[in-house]
C-alpha cells in the first residue's frame, strides 16, 4: 500500500490539540446532563433516571442514522471537511443547550447535536488515512490520549464552574471550546489527495468481500466491539452522577466532575502506553483483558457506599476504557483497506453511536424501574460480554511484511 506522502507528525500533533478541545468542550457539560434536569424541576429520582436516559441516548441514537452519510461524503469530499463540519455543528449545538428551559428543549438540542456532530470518527478517519500504516496502532494511542486528556479536564473545570457559578453556564464555554477547535484543523491539518476515479465506486461491501480472506468477517466484529463499548461506557457515565446524588449530596456535581477527572486521566495515559502492550501482547489480548477489566470497575461503582470509592471505582474504568477504545480503532484502521477507510470509520461512528444511544437508554430504564446499582451492574455485563467477543470473533491484524508497531 501506498504510504501517505503528507506531514504526519504535524497533522497528529494539529489533530491532538484540536481533538483535546473538542472534547474538553463536550465533557464540559456530558457528565452534567442529570444535575441541569434536575434544575429544570425533574426531582424525584426514578423520573430523573427515566429522563437522563433518554436526554443521554437522543445524540447516539440520531447519530448512528447519519454517520454512514458523512462517511460516504468524506471519501467524496475530503475527511478533513467532514471534522470542520463536526466541531461547528457541535458548537453551535453544545451552546444552545444552555438556553434549554425545559427537557423537551434538552432532548431536541441533543437530536441536532448528535446528526451535526461527531468529531471522533472524522479526526480517527483523517489519522488512518495519513499515517504510515507501521505507526497507525501508536498514533490512533496518541489520538485516543488526546479525547481521554480531553475528557480529563473538562468535568473538573466544568462542575466547579456548576459550582461556582451556573451549570448553564458550562453549556455555553462547551459550546465555544468546540467553535475554537476548529482553527487548528483549518490551518495545520494536510489531507491527503483523495483518489479521484472515474465512474462510480464499488460499494464499500463488495471491496471489503474482495479484500484478503476474513476481512470482512473482521470488520463486522470489530464493529460489534465497538457498539459495546459505547453501551458499556456511555450507560455508566450518567449512572455514576446519579448513583451521586444521594451519596455526595449538594456537593454531587464537584464529586462528578472528580470522578469523571480522574477516569479521564486514567484514560490518557492507558491510550498512550497501550501500544506497547499490544506490541508485546497482541490487539486483541489488550482489548479481551481490558474489556474485562472496565466491566469490573463498573459493576465495583454500584457497590461503592463513599464518595472516594466511587471516584476511585470510576477511574478504574476509565483506565481500561483507555486501553480497549484505541485497540479496537487500530484494529479497525488495520483492517480496512484505504479506498473504503472514510467508509468504514462512518459506519464505525454509526456503530459507536448505536451503542452510545442504547447504553444510556436502558441504563436510565433499569435505574428507573430497580435501582441504580443494578443498571451499573448491567453497564458492566456489557464490558464482558465485549471481551466474549473479542475472545471469540477478533484477529490479530496483519502488517505488511517487514513492519512492526
Amino acid at each position: 500500500m501506498k504510504e501517505p506522502q503528507i506531514n504526519w507528525r504535524r497533522n497528529l500533533a494539529a489533530l491532538w490539540f484540536a481533538e483535546f478541545t473538542a472534547i474538553f468542550g463536550f465533557s464540559f457539560t456530558t457528565p452534567f446532563l442529570p444535575l441541569f434536569l434536575k434544575d429544570l424541576g425533574i426531582h424525584q429520582q426514578s423520573e430523573l433516571a427515566a429522563w437522563t436516559g433518554i436526554v443521554a441516548s437522543a445524540s447516539g441514537l440520531v447519530m448512528a442514522v447519519v454517520s454512514p452519510l458523512w462517511g460516504v461524503l468524506g471519501d467524496r469530499y475530503g475527511r478533513k471537511a467532514m471534522l470542520l463540519r463536526a466541531m461547528v455543528g457541535g458548537g453551535i449545538s453544545v451552546g444552545l443547550l444552555g438556553l434549554a428551559a425545559n427537557p423537551i428543549h434538552m432532548l431536541l438540542l441533543r437530536v441536532l447535536q448528535g446528526g451535526t456532530s461527531g468529531t471522533v470518527a472524522a479526526a480517527t478517519a483523517l489519522v488512518a488515512s495519513g499515517t504510515p500504516r507501521n505507526r497507525v496502532g501508536w498514533a490512533m494511542g496518541i489520538l485516543t490520549s488526546s479525547i481521554a486528556a480531553g475528557s480529563a479536564v473538562g468535568p473538573v473545570v466544568g462542575g466547579l464552574l456548576a459550582s461556582t457559578i451556573s451549570i448553564r453556564a458550562i453549556f455555553f464555554v462547551g459550546g465555544a471550546l468546540l467553535l475554537f477547535s476548529v482553527l487548528p484543523v483549518w490551518l495545520a491539518v494536510e489531507e491527503p489527495a483523495l483518489e479521484r476515479r472515474t465512474g462510480e465506486r464499488a460499494p464499500a461491501l463488495q471491496v471489503l468481500r474482495s479484500s484478503a480472506p476474513g476481512t470482512l468477517t473482521a470488520v463486522e466484529v470489530l464493529l460489534v466491539c465497538q457498539s459495546l463499548i459505547q453501551m458499556s461506557y456511555s450507560a455508566f457515565q450518567p449512572l455514576v452522577a446519579l448513583h451521586l446524588i444521594p451519596v455526595a449530596g449538594s456537593g454531587a456535581a464537584a464529586a462528578t466532575g472528580l470522578t469523571f477527572g480522574l477516569a479521564g486521566a486514567a484514560s490518557a495515559v492507558a491510550a498512550v502506553v497501550y501500544s506497547s502492550a499490544a506490541r508485546r501482547f497482541g490487539y486483541v489480548a489488550v482489548a479481551l483483558w481490558a474489556g474485562l477489566l472496565m466491566g469490573g470497575a463498573e459493576i465495583g461503582t454500584g457497590f461503592a457506599p463513599s464518595v472516594a470509592l466511587v471516584i476511585l471505582a470510576g477511574g478504574l474504568a476509565g483506565l481500561f476504557y483507555g486501553a480497549v477504545g484505541p485497540s479496537i480503532s487500530s484494529m479497525l484502521g488495520l483492517e480496512a483497506p484505504a479506498e473504503v477507510q472514510a467508509r468504514v470509520f462512518g459506519i464505525s461512528a454509526s456503530a459507536t453511536a448505536i451503542g452510545f444511544g442504547l447504553g444510556p437508554l436502558l441504563g436510565g430504564s433499569v435505574a428507573a424501574l430497580a435501582s441504580v446499582p443494578l443498571a451499573l451492574g448491567m453497564a458492566g455485563a456489557f464490558g464482558v460480554v465485549l471481551a466474549g467477543v473479542v475472545f471469540f470473533g477478533a484477529r490479530e491484524p496483519a502488517l505488511e511484511p517487514g513492519l512492526a508497531q
